[in-house]
C-alpha cells in the first residue's frame, strides 16, 4: 500500500513503525539522551525511537523540540524517518537540522506500531509493506434531505448490527459508479437513484487485519422512502445527517458522507 506524501527532508528509510495516535511533544515527550518516549498520551510510553519510522498526527510544544531531534541524531539514537499528518515548524525544522528523512500530509491513523514501512522522502511517498488495499463503494440514498441508514445483519462478515450505507466490493477493473448502482438495486430494490455527488477517497483501517480500505463515496437522490431490504440488512432508518452520531456505525461513515456531500452535482 503506497501513499503520496509531501517532501520535507529528502532521504530514504525502511524499518518498523512506531505510531502515536496523538500529537507528539518532542520537548518533554522524548528523552533527549536515549530517545525513549515519555509522553503518556501517545500510548508509546517507554518505547525507543532509534531506527524506527516514527509516525504521528503532528508535533506540539516548544520550538526547542527541534534540537531534541538534532541531539538524538548526533548520539545515534534518532528515528530512521519521520512521517506526520501535518509537520508544523518544530517537526520540519528538527528533521532538516538533523537530516532525518521526513514527509507529511500522510494519513497517520493508517499506521500501526509493528508495521514495516518504506519512506522515500526524496520522491515523496510512503509504503506500508504487507498491507493490501481493497476498494469498496459506499452510496448514500437521500430523500427530502434525510439519509438512508441500513443495519447490518448477523449474516454479513463484519460489523454485524452496525449501521451503514449501501456498500459493496469493487470487482476487478469495474468503474466504481457502476458497482454503486448494482449494490443500490441489490440492497434496496431502487432503480431510480440519481447521482448527486461523488466524493474523494476515504481510507480506513481495522475492518480486517492487513487491509486498508479505499472507500469511494457517492450520494444519490431517490423519489420516495420505500426500500426492499435483502439478506445483508435487518432494518433501515431515514435520518438527518447530523443524527449519525446517535448510531453505532461502521468506521468513518460520517467522514464518507461528508466526502460525498462535498461534491454535490446534478446527475449527468
Amino acid at each position: 500500500m503506497r501513499m503520496p506524501a509531501r517532501r520535507i527532508q529528502p532521504g530514504t528509510a525502511r524499518g518498523p513503525v512506531l505510531a502515536s495516535a496523538t500529537p507528539l511533544s518532542l520537548l518533554g515527550g522524548l528523552d533527549r539522551e536515549s530517545g525513549e518516549i515519555l509522553d503518556e498520551a501517545s500510548g508509546l510510553l517507554g518505547e525507543r525511537v532509534r531506527d524506527r519510522i516514527l509516525v504521528f498526527p503532528h508535533g506540539k510544544g516548544s520550538t526547542a523540540g527541534s534540537y531534541v531531534l538534532y541531539g538524538l541524531k548526533a548520539q545515534g539514537q534518532a528515528p530512521a524517518a519521520l512521517v506526520a499528518g501535518e509537520a508544523e515548524s518544530v517537526v520540519a525544522t528538527g528533521a532538516i537540522l538533523s537530516e532525518i528523512p521526513a514527509v507529511d500530509r500522510v494519513q497517520a491513523d493508517l499506521f500501526r506500531t509493528g508495521d514495516t514501512a518504506v519512506v522515500n522522502a526524496t520522491e515523496g511517498w510512503v509504503e506500508l509493506e504487507d498491507i493490501k488495499r481493497r476498494d469498496v463503494v459506499t452510496s448514500f440514498l437521500r430523500y427530502r434531505g434525510r439519509i438512508l441508514l441500513l443495519q447490518r445483519s448477523a449474516q454479513v462478515g463484519s460489523f454485524q448490527g452496525h449501521w451503514a450505507a449501501v456498500s459493496g466490493y469493487l470487482e476487478g477493473e469495474e468503474p466504481p459508479l457502476e458497482r454503486a448502482r448494482v449494490e443500490i438495486f441489490e440492497e434496496t430494490g431502487r432503480e431510480d437513484a440519481r447521482l448527486q455527488g461523488a466524493g474523494h477517497l476515504v481510507l480506513a483501517r481495522d475492518r480486517e487485519p492487513g487491509v486498508i480500505w479505499a472507500v469511494h463515496p457517492f450520494l444519490f437522490d431517490i423519489s420516495s422512502e420505500e426500500v426492499q431490504l435483502d439478506w445483508e440488512h435487518d432494518a433501515y432508518r431515514w435520518v438527518a445527517p447530523e443524527e449519525l452520531v446517535q448510531y453505532r456505525t461502521v468506521p468513518k461513515l460520517r467522514e464518507v458522507l461528508d466526502s460525498a456531500l462535498s461534491d454535490v452535482k446534478e446527475a449527468p
